[in-house]
């Protein structure tokens, strides 16, 4: 139990300072980035009503949206233009977004306002430790992971974010026929990906063994992927559902 008179000291993310989970490699840079007034004035004003954090504890979906519909969480959604349009297209699902860029949320909520989307939820710090503190065990459809940072000097490749240790942590918030989706556009993440992924207990790759899946409908093609894709770039996703 924490001590009322001296309660954990968190950043401007809710990361807790100065405990071994504030310690661990990060999986991501928070890069500055200026607010427009209109991005600000959204910001302060829906954070309140889609905005989640930590100290919420294990959520309850049903309270947070009101309906008992499946949830989708994705890690790292940029400025938030494919979640939204996912959003539009699913309103029988519930999307939980995790991000640090606060201009990206703020565009996020500005556009979900726009749309009159209520069927997503927002959280503005570490995912890791969103999923550790805020996601029951078993209560997630899918969980994504588009385009994370790839880290692609060989001596970051320690701060990539999809290790076997999180390849388990994703696998334990899953329900059981749940899938975990990741997409990259840098080849050698996407082969490291497959490696930590085709030897992850509990997993079953929705492709076929050491196959790559085709890019599903469902994932929106983003105006970088798709200028990527006439310039000959590659983009590699990957589908694994949990088994057990």
């Amino acid at each position: 139990m924490t001590d009322k008179q001296n309660p954990i000291e968190k950043d401007e993310h809710g990361t807790p300072k100065d405990v071994p989970f504030a310690k661990r490699i990060k999986s991501f840079v928070v890069r500055a980035g200026r607010m427009t007034e209109l991005q600000r004035d959204t910001y302060a004003r829906h954070m309140s009503e889609k905005g989640l954090t930590l100290d919420m504890g294990m959520l309850d979906y049903a309270k947070v949206f009101g309906n008992d519909n499946p949830v989708v969480l994705e890690i790292g959604f940029g400025m938030g233009k494919s979640l939204v349009e996912m959003c539009q297209a699913n309103p029988n699902l519930n999307y939980i977004g995790i991000e640090v860029h606060t201009p990206g949320v703020a565009r996020l909520l500005r556009d979900a306002e726009e749309l009159n989307l209520n069927n997503i939820r927002v959280f503005e710090c570490d995912a890791i430790e969103v999923l550790a503190q805020c996601i029951p065990d078993a209560s997630l459809q899918t969980m994504q992971l588009y385009f994370p940072d790839p880290w692609h000097k060989k001596r970051h490749h320690k701060r990539r974010i999809v290790q076997p240790e999180f390849a388990q942590t994703i696998r334990k918030k899953l329900k059981i026929g749940g899938t975990f989706h990741m997409a990259t556009d840098w080849e050698n993440y996407a082969e490291h990906m497959m490696e930590v992924m085709e030897v992850a207990e509990g997993y079953e790759n929705a492709a076929g063994k050491g196959e790559y899946h085709p890019r599903p409908d469902f994932r929106p093609l983003t105006k970088f992927e798709n200028r990527g894709e006439k310039l000959g770039h590659g983009v590699w996703d990957l589908i694994y559902t949990r088994i057990q």
